[in-house]
């Protein structure tokens, strides 16, 4: 009878454990038509308050700055780095012991792209990123995406 209710609290304390993860970014994906063979893709991280996400350009030795990899592809060849949009925060983070620089509430990543020939493909590729607020931080996150150009 011991075990059966050992086995019983501990499902409910891992159930428990597991209800706690939280990710308070939403992800939205999209291509934008430039030119004939050139697309915009837009890529919009939606942060809840009071968290934020790390810019790509966070220096070492501080958080996970947020990061794009993107599958290679014979068909679509990357243009420049991936630029970043939004209210862009600079601050020195006691917990880092360096300057961060961070994004709240949203900020918009986008990547000029360009597709060999006149076909129809898909760009695909994982971001990963780091997320805190003020008492906080949450493990890095990756997270796979697509999209059609």
């Amino acid at each position: 009878m011991k075990k059966v209710v050992f086995a019983t609290v501990l499902v409910f304390f891992f159930s428990y454990i597991h209800a706690q993860i939280k990710d308070p970014v939403s992800w939205k994906y999209e291509a934008v038509k430039k030119s004939g063979d050139t697309y915009e893709l837009v890529i919009t991280a939606t942060v809840e308050k009071p968290w934020h996400i790390y810019s790509q350009n966070t220096g070492a030795g501080g958080p996970v700055p947020t990061n794009f990899s993107f599958k290679k592809s014979p068909l679509v060849d990357l243009t420049g780095k991936t630029q970043e949009v939004g209210k862009l925060q600079k601050t020195y983070d006691n917990n880092f012991k360096t300057n961060v620089l961070y994004y709240s509430g949203q900020v918009v990543f986008k990547q000029l792209v360009k597709v060999k020939g006149n076909v129809k493909t898909n760009v695909s590729g994982v971001v990963e990123y780091m997320v805190c607020d003020d008492q906080q931080c949450l493990p890095p996150t990756k997270k796979s995406f697509e999209i059609k150009l």
